[in-house]
């Protein structure tokens, strides 16, 4: 028996951790089931491509067609990702409400949530979230935002799906395409835009932090520092990443990574990382696959809940300041045998967790009957 599955989140987007999350969903999905998938995206061309799997322009659809596209469907899932902050809520939350106004199942699959400070935003979360048939999402921080919100269905901690991605290798040759030298230590930087999803970032405060702690590694461990964009597109990832660049005193030592990538090409990457410095969940999530030495500056309780996992607390980046951040660099480089160690441990029982999520998702459709 087939099922269809429609699965809505942001996708299409050219966040190459949200395309890892996608990517794992289905891997597993199809592994285990006999389905046919939809995906409501931002952008079908590229989602069809990277993909392969049909895809709908959900931003640029009627209610008539979004209804038509969910009357065939078995169950709807939304998620993963951290989707549920002011300002999108609306648009994520608006396609879980028509499936459920036509009887359709529907699963939240591995999200986050938050910053959430509007009440209608939060009314809207707790209401719709109360009509839906599973939910997990990715943290214990998210579980609290939704029992604070109201929402009383049982809600289970599971884990990012990116934590199952497979790498794809990165040559050296491909780094000296880049303007690296494979021979030399390299440090990856993850920078980000300020917005909704992170809207307490003062950019001139990080971005000097950030150019601050890449001389300091420079100078101090003799590095070659490598921007890496996990977000591409007008004011993302390439365009921060250079402003903190040209605020840099070694600004000849370090560059932003240039081709376009893929998530599990990024991933492969990774094996050339010494130590990374990152905003971006995803980097750091990356980075933590591969045992990589990391300093994480959480922006959000999405970054906060990943480290909790990992059992490493680190302040927001609000509160760092420059002092600050290259001590905690110095000490973290001393010991990084250690935090290699400590992630070689902890990042299984996180990918252990991340299975769980599918092996919901289809336990609840085989409790269903296919259309």
């Amino acid at each position: 028996m087939k099922y269809r599955v429609a699965i809505s989140g942001s996708y299409g987007g050219m966040n190459l951790g949200d395309e890892a999350i996608l990517e794992v969903m289905l891997r597993e999905l199809r592994a285990s089931m006999e389905v046919d998938v939809v995906v409501f995206s931002r952008n079908p061309k590229d989602t069809e491509a990277r993909h392969k799997v049909r895809a709908v322009p959900i931003r640029e659809m009627h209610k008539d067609e979004v209804f038509e596209e969910l009357r065939k469907q078995d169950l709807f899932v939304l998620g993963g990702g951290g989707i549920l902050f002011d300002g999108m809520v609306d648009n994520f939350l608006r396609d879980v409400n028509w499936a459920k106004e036509l009887g359709i199942p529907v699963m939240v699959y591995a999200i986050s949530v938050g910053p959430l400070e509007h009440p209608e935003s939060k009314k809207l979360v707790a209401e719709t979230l109360n009509q839906v048939d599973r939910i997990t999402v990715r943290e214990g921080e998210a579980k609290r935002i939704l029992n604070d919100l109201g929402v009383n269905r049982e809600i289970e901690v599971t884990a990012d799906p990116a934590v199952l991605l497979k790498p794809q290798t990165f040559t050296k040759e491909m780094l000296k395409k880049e303007g690296i030298d494979p021979e030399k230590a390299l440090v990856g930087f993850s920078a980000r835009e300020p917005g909704p999803a992170a809207p307490d970032l003062n950019i001139d405060q990080y971005h000097a932090i950030l150019a601050n702690a890449a001389d300091f590694m420079v100078e101090r461990f003799d590095t070659q520092i490598l921007f890496v964009p996990m977000e591409r597109g007008e004011n993302r990832d390439p365009q921060h990443s250079h402003a903190v660049i040209s605020k840099m005193a070694n600004a000849q030592r370090a560059s932003v990574l240039k081709g376009e990538y893929t998530s599990a090409q990024v991933l492969g990457l990774m094996e050339h990382m010494s130590f990374v410095v990152g905003m971006r969940l995803h980097f750091l999530i990356f980075a933590g696959i591969h045992n990589v030495p990391l300093i994480p500056l959480p922006y959000a309780s999405k970054v906060s809940g990943f480290l909790s996992d990992l059992d490493m607390p680190m302040p927001a980046i609000a509160h760092l300041n420059v002092g600050k951040l290259c001590a905690f660099i110095d000490r973290s480089w001393d010991t990084r045998k250690t935090i290699a160690k400590k992630l070689e441990e902890k990042i299984p029982e996180i990918q252990e967790r991340a299975k769980q999520t599918n092996q919901i998702l289809c336990d609840l459709l085989r409790s269903l009957s296919p259309k």
